[in-house]
């Protein structure tokens, strides 16, 4: 029976790769920072399906779980097939308005976490020449947006350049570029995204369903959506003068002022007639 390792396994698509990967007789290895969601997610996962399910709580911005993690990934009896590097969250605010110390454990999530543990399952993998990697990357790297669109960049052009290291080893490496996911993702952050419109959203789902089969083919940059794949291709040739000015850092400060125009509009049009107001106060 195959076995893969999912970190961030405990909300978002991680949860969801967990659940999809257990339906289709997956052994698990799950990997969170939170240890009590590990267990009740582990427990719910062997209610549903006949798989076993390994937890490692592990912060992957620390460097010594980090390793624990790595080292699991080289056990050559409970072999890893398949690594998802999933792992990652967002800050809220602009570049200058968070601390440096929280920048850099932000960074430590999303790209050392994802080169170290990458190096560890490639090289073992390589030797089976038999597996999979999957990180989770983001079509915010093709923008301008702070940081985390900086990490994400990093992620898919480290991922496309390990995939053509990999040809013929019989191992590959897979990125996963989605749009907007409705998942706790902005919840986590305390970004409200009233202002997004529906039609850019997402179900984790099926972004998880079809970032699984790209994996299986071994397609190196699996985009859900036709919608998405659009936007991506657009942002990769546009004018960077263009991409600066439509996805600089103020994107959030702008979703959310059209939330409130928004908002706004919808209040002003409404015509509330309480039974307990009177006629002299409508």
């Amino acid at each position: 029976m195959a076995r893969a390792l999912v970190t961030g396994s405990t909300s978002g698509l991680g949860l969801e790769f967990a659940w999809q990967l257990a339906g289709t007789g997956h052994d698990l290895v799950l990997v969170s920072r939170d240890e009590d969601r590990l267990h009740a997610v582990s427990e719910q996962i062997r209610d549903v399906h006949d798989v076993r399910v390994e937890i490692l709580p592990a912060d992957l911005s620390e460097r010594e779980r980090l390793e624990r993690v790595a080292v699991r990934l080289t056990d050559p009896v409970d072999r890893i097939d398949l690594l998802i590097n999933n792992a990652g969250y967002g800050l809220r605010g602009g570049f200058l308005d968070i601390g440096v110390e929280d920048h850099e454990k932000q960074m430590d999530t999303l790209m050392k976490a994802v080169l170290v543990l990458s190096h560890a399952a490639a090289r073992t993998m390589v030797q089976r020449r038999r597996g999979a990697i999957l990180n989770v990357s983001s079509l915010a790297g093709y923008t301008t947006a702070g940081p985390y669109a900086a990490s994400k960049s990093w992620v898919t052009v480290f991922t496309e350049s390990l995939a053509m290291e990999l040809k013929g080893t019989g191992v590959t490496a897979t990125a996963l570029l989605p749009g907007f996911v409705q998942t706790e993702f902005h919840e986590r952050a305390a970004m409200s995204m009233d202002g997004m419109p529906r039609v850019t959203w997402l179900k984790a789902p099926f972004v998880v369903e079809q970032a699984l089969k790209d994996t299986a083919k071994g397609t190196v940059l699996s985009i859900p959506s036709v919608k998405y794949r659009t936007a991506g291709e657009f942002s990769r040739i546009a004018p960077r003068p263009l991409i600066r000015a439509m996805t600089s850092p103020n994107w959030y400060r702008r979703f959310q002022q059209r939330a409130v125009l928004q908002s706004q509009r919808k209040a002003s049009r409404r015509a509330l007639r309480a039974p307990w107001q009177r006629d002299d106060e409508t």
